[in-house]
């Protein structure tokens, strides 16, 4: 039986991780994590920070806001106040389709492993 990838999937994140996964600096993170509520990050017993897979969906909806959308500080937080239910229904939107298409290329990629093996 040949070996099987399989992803992994992290529980945790630092805060250099997720500064390069938003493209921002680790400064901006912090500052993000006082300004808006909904980034509670667990931190270890050396005070670093781990953020989990919900601080990473709050962090893209915040980087979306305040980032792409050029809203305020003050208007991404009403926003996301008054909002909050819609943002996470398109998040799950958003990881339906990812999964859809990581999917597809998965079956793409199996199936040209098959033809090279028949090379």
């Amino acid at each position: 039986m040949p070996y099987k990838e399989t992803d992994t999937v992290k529980l945790y994140y630092s805060i250099g991780e997720v500064s390069e996964m938003f493209d921002v600096n680790t400064s901006l993170i912090r500052f993000w994590e006082k300004e808006f509520d909904v980034l509670k990050p667990k931190k270890n017993k050396k005070g670093n920070r781990l953020f989990t897979p919900e601080d990473l969906d709050n962090l893209k909806i915040i980087h979306n806001l305040v980032k792409e959308q050029r809203l305020t500080l003050d208007g991404a937080k009403k926003y996301l106040k008054e909002n909050r239910k819609a943002v996470k229904h398109e998040l799950k939107t958003e990881k339906s389709q990812f999964s859809e298409i990581e999917n597809k290329l998965r079956k793409i990629k199996n199936g040209l492993e098959e033809l090279k093996r028949k090379l």
